[in-house]
This record gives C-alpha cells, sequence and structure tokens, in this order.
C-alpha cells in the first residue's frame, strides 16, 4: 500500500470514529445493552371472576413479550390452594371480585410476588386500604385508558416502583403515623381507637342515661333498634365487654362520656 492511499486510509477511519462519537453522545447512537435484549418476560398472574379475567387474560397475552400469562384463578382461596407451575412475579388481583382487602391480607402474607389491584370503586378509603394491606398500587377501572394504564403499572410495580398517585401517597402516610401513634398507646387506649365514630356517639348516649330503654336510645341517635344492637354487638366485641352496665362503668372510667 502506497503512502498517499495509507493516509486516506487513517483519515477515513478517523472520521468514522469521530461520526460515531458523535452519535453516542447526541444519543442517537442504538446499541441495547446487553440485559433488554435478555430481559426475561414478566410473569403475570390474575386473580378475578371468570368475566373480568377473561379481558384481563387477552390484555395480558397482547403484552408478549414483555408479559407471560402465569395463570389465571377466580379468587385468592383458589390461588393458595393451587401450586402455580409457574412461580408470579405480579399478582394482578380484582379487588371488585370475592374477599376484598382482607382476601389482599391474605395474599400479601402467602406469596413474594408484587400486587397490583384493580377496581371500580370510587372510595377512596378502600384504595388506601389496599395498599396498606400489601399492595403496590391501584388501577382505576373507570379511567378512559385503564388498559394501557395496567400494561404500564405491572411494569413499574415489577420494577419495584409503587403506582398510587400523590393524593393518595399523603393519605397513607399520616394513617401509617396514626397507627404507630396506636401501636404507642396503652392496651385500653387501643381498643377505644377502634371504636367508629356512631360506636363513640353509641356508648356516649347509653353512659349518660343508662336506665333508658334501648327504642328511646335508637330515637336519640335517629337509628332503628336493630342497628343499635348491632353497634352494641361491635362495641363489647371491641372493648371486651359483655352488657350495659359494664360498657356504663367503662366508658366513665375511660372518660367516653359527653356533656349534652
Amino acid at each position: 500500500m502506497g503512502q498517499m492511499s495509507w493516509e486516506a486510509w487513517s483519515e477515513t477511519l478517523l472520521k468514522k470514529r469521530q461520526a460515531v462519537a458523535i452519535a453516542i453522545i447526541s444519543g442517537s447512537w442504538h446499541n441495547p445493552p446487553k440485559e433488554a435484549a435478555t430481559r426475561m418476560p414478566i410473569q403475570v398472574l390474575l386473580v378475578a371472576l371468570p368475566l373480568v379475567a377473561w379481558g384481563l387474560e387477552r390484555l395480558v397475552e397482547s403484552a408478549r413479550p414483555r408479559l407471560m400469562l402465569a395463570g389465571s384463578v377466580s379468587s385468592v382461596a383458589q390461588y393458595l390452594l393451587s401450586q402455580p407451575p409457574c412461580a408470579p412475579d405480579v399478582v394482578v388481583l380484582d379487588l371488585d371480585g370475592e374477599g376484598g382487602v382482607e382476601s389482599l391480607a391474605d395474599l400479601h402474607s402467602q406469596t413474594k410476588a408484587k400486587i397490583l389491584v384493580v377496581t371500580g370503586s370510587t372510595d377512596v378509603t378502600l384504595h388506601d386500604d389496599a395498599v396498606l394491606a400489601g399492595a403496590r398500587g391501584v388501577v382505576d377501572k373507570r379511567e378512559p385508558a385503564s388498559a394501557s394504564i395496567l400494561l404500564k403499572a405491572i411494569e413499574k410495580v415489577h420494577d419495584g416502583e409503587l403506582w398510587i398517585d400523590r393524593n393518595a401517597t399523603s393519605r397513607i402516610f399520616l394513617e401509617l403515623a396514626h397507627q404507630k401513634a396506636v401501636r404507642d398507646m396503652d392496651p385500653e387506649q387501643q381498643k377505644i381507637a377502634r371504636l367508629t365514630r356512631r360506636e363513640q356517639q353509641t356508648i356516649a348516649s347509653l353512659a349518660c342515661d343508662p336506665s333508658a330503654p334501648g327504642k328511646l336510645v335508637a330515637e336519640k341517635l335517629h337509628i332503628s333498634e336493630h342497628t343499635l344492637r348491632n353497634h352494641l354487638t361491635s362495641i363489647y366485641s371491641k372493648l371486651g365487654l359483655t352488657n350495659r352496665v359494664d360498657l356504663y362503668a367503662y366508658a366513665h372510667k375511660h372518660g367516653l362520656v359527653t356533656d349534652n
């Protein structure tokens, strides 16, 4: 090779290297990392009643090869009794199906998979309770683009992120702080903290007039006698009491009586 041809070749090689360097710096050089090319699909298990599961199955299948359907069961109880052939990475649970939040807590205690719930409920308390019970995110079925949102949420949750909005985040932090405060209370204060506002009103009314018949107490609270009996059953259970005499003494001892 002559001197001139060698110089020409060197100059051409230098220009090519410069072009590659510029492309990499500018972001126009596309060379996917090896881990992206070999990334395993996310195994997704569905927990939903058959009609809902039918649509979810097709949605997950449409996202192949990123997602892979690991199976579908109609309830958490069925999942816990069965042994899926492939351990799921993400479980999508329809919160409007069987079991609700209680079944979600059971599921969370029995699986290492990340849990994502879908629901059509507008009750934000239900959404928050789902996260507090172990869900990594909540997808609203009523969203116009709920299908594409769910697919994105599955990937984000799988990658270790939470799929909740900012308002939910602040509410959940406040609830966690409240739960910690309750845990720091003495045992009796913990019991009292479990009472609903309506149950507290019932106790106050009964403690002010312990001899009042149930019908009069119910009228004062604007509820039926049947509802009053239900409140009392719940109150006795939460406070460890058995009758109205015990409740009267307990209310006065722990300051549950309010001035009318």
